[in-house]
């Protein structure tokens, strides 16, 4: 039951602007959503629908999963202090 994972490119942008081990937690915590899209520590955004956050660090991603065609969407990474803006 693998997901597959793309990401938005404002999302990819906001990664490549990270710090490179930052960055590299950053990916490792994605990667491993193909796997296991709502693992523990995972919060649904309240007002969303389909809209989840994981934390990484000082850093949140930002990311909608589709069930029916296995699809995980990461939509932002930023730190928390502008995550929810």
């Amino acid at each position: 039951m693998s997901y597959e994972v793309a990401w938005s490119r404002s999302a990819a942008r906001e990664v490549r602007a990270l710090p490179v081990e930052e960055a590299l937690r950053v990916a490792e915590a994605v990667g491993k959503l193909a796997s296991e899209p709502r693992p523990a520590g995972c919060r649904k955004l309240k007002g969303h629908a389909d809209i989840w956050r994981l934390r990484v660090g000082s850093y949140r991603i930002i990311y909608s999963i589709t069930d029916t065609i296995k699809l995980v969407r990461v939509e932002r990474v930023r730190h928390r202090k502008d995550a929810y803006r």
